[in-house]
Formats: structure tokens, C-alpha cells, sequence
């Protein structure tokens, strides 16, 4: 599998159900090794908005499904 065909599919939170955002970048390490992926967390209030990001690791991911990557946060 691709990064480009990871970063199509919304990231949910098993724990709350909430949807965090999708997948914007991945930390590589000096390997080759991907150490994490970077999740663009988009915060919506009435008049502003805020992006922050969320670091996803293998370890926290459940399932990868055609739609979603189901995350355990």
C-alpha cells in the first residue's frame, strides 16, 4: 500500500468515535522505517478554526478498512 492511498482515508478514534482527520505527511527514520504518520486534526468552532496535528504510530492503528483507518487513542 501506498502513503497517496493511505492519505485518502479519514482517521477515527475507536475510543470516542470521533473523526481526527486524515493523514498528511509520515516520519521516516534514517532506515527507511516509518516511525509515525502525521494526522492534520481539524478543530471547528462557530468562527474560527484550528488545525493541529496528531502523531498516529503502527501500534495505535486497529484496522485499516477502504474508507477509515480505525485508531486507538
Amino acid at each position: 500500500m501506498q502513503l497517496s492511498e493511505l492519505q485518502v482515508k479519514d482517521i477515527v478514534n475507536t475510543k470516542d468515535g470521533k473523526k481526527l482527520g486524515r493523514i498528511v505527511d509520515a516520519k521516516v527514520d534514517s532506515k527507511g522505517i516509518i516511525e509515525y504518520f502525521v494526522v492534520e486534526h481539524r478543530k471547528w468552532f462557530r468562527i474560527f478554526s484550528s488545525n493541529t496535528e496528531i502523531n498516529v504510530t503502527f501500534q495505535q492503528i486497529v484496522k485499516i478498512g477502504e474508507d477509515v483507518i480505525l485508531v486507538e487513542l
